[in-house]
């Protein structure tokens, strides 16, 4: 039943916790690989190049913008995001699931060239919620946590062209339902092997009659 790989695109609101999600999953399923980020800003105190951004600076950036190496990218807050075409494609192609986290623009881009991807959107419990998750994350300035705020009641709107949606008020039971995605979208019937399926099963009962 050798196949594609899926592609597993999720959104949030900055600070609904996308990423500790989609971290998760990885850890919890076999196969499914997350997808690190190209990205201008800089990084926080805890984060590693690599492993949870690739961090270029603009330069570096729009030259890979110029050789189409993105397979989507976008300008968020004031920074560049992008994903890696080669690192997401040559996965797929080997049967492994990509996970990525994306905001809503990028999302949107990929949907257009990956029809068969996996759309979830991460919504927080409330706006009350995310704002006191910005603020405990202690990286963000007064300013700018208002300036998320405003981003987020602007994206939310489109959680309309997303498959799945989950409210994460509890990281174990959002968890629970992402990696329910996950197992769910691999069995799905139209995900099956159709020639696999007719070398097992209907050669073999065209043999038996």
């Amino acid at each position: 039943m050798e196949k594609k790989g899926l592609l597993f695109v999720v959104s949030a609101p900055s600070g609904a916790g996308k990423t500790s999600l989609c971290r998760g999953v990885v850890e919890e399923l076999p196969n499914v690989h997350y997808s690190v980020s190209y990205t201008t800003r800089p990084p926080r105190p805890d984060e590693v190049d690599g492993k949870d951004y690739c961090f270029v600076d603009e330069a570096t950036f729009r030259e890979r913008i110029d050789k189409n190496d993105f397979l989507e990218w976008a300008e968020v807050h004031g920074n560049l995001y992008g994903t890696s075409r080669e690192a997401l494609m040559s996965r797929t192609e080997k049967g492994v699931d990509v996970i990525l986290d994306v905001d809503s623009q990028g999302a949107m881009t990929l949907k257009k060239k990956c029809a068969d991807g996996v759309y979830v959107y991460i919504l927080p419990p409330s706006f009350e919620a995310l704002r006191q998750r910005l603020t405990d994350r202690r990286s963000d300035s007064e300013a700018e946590i208002a300036r998320r705020l405003q981003k987020a009641r602007e994206e939310i709107w489109n959680y309309r062209q997303y498959y799945y949606l989950i409210v994460n008020e509890n990281y174990k039971d959002a968890l629970r339902d992402l990696t329910a995605i996950v197992l769910a979208e691999r069995i799905k019937a139209k995900r099956v092997n159709l020639s696999w399926l007719e070398e097992t099963f209907i050669k073999q009962l065209n043999k038996g009659a």
